[in-house]
């Protein structure tokens, strides 16, 4: 299961590093998606930062693992908050899904790491 939690650990920090960076560089792609789900394009850059310290706290994940399962947890809340806006405005199924599934992946993620941060406590 190592092997798997690590590369899970890897392609989310790939993943949410891709995606907070085009958050705050205002790729168009983001800027109408936030306009889409009814959202102020400050929170576009705000959620980007945010999803950046989530990348951070994974990295650093690699060395503590009590950091690494809080920074999934905020990854996991962060998706949380997309899942629910897209079902706000009543987005289909397939828009919904990519941000479930890495909220799945997330929570994945720290409970594999919970158990041995239970261990150092």
């Amino acid at each position: 299961m190592t092997i798997v939690a690590l590369v899970l650990q890897c392609l989310l920090i790939f993943a949410f590093f891709f995606s907070s960076v085009s958050k705050i560089a205002g790729a168009k792609m983001q800027v109408e998606a936030f306009a889409h789900l009814g959202l102020p394009q400050w929170f576009r850059i705000a959620t980007g930062w945010i999803a950046l310290a989530g990348v951070v706290g994974l990295i650093f994940g690699f060395w503590n693992e009590i950091v690494l399962v809080l920074a999934a947890l905020w990854i996991a809340c962060i998706m949380l908050g997309a899942v629910l806006s897209h079902m706000r405005v009543k987005d289909p199924i397939g828009k919904i899904m990519p941000a479930a599934v890495l909220m799945i992946l997330a929570l994945v993620l720290a409970v594999v790491h919970f158990s041995a941060v239970t261990e150092l406590l």
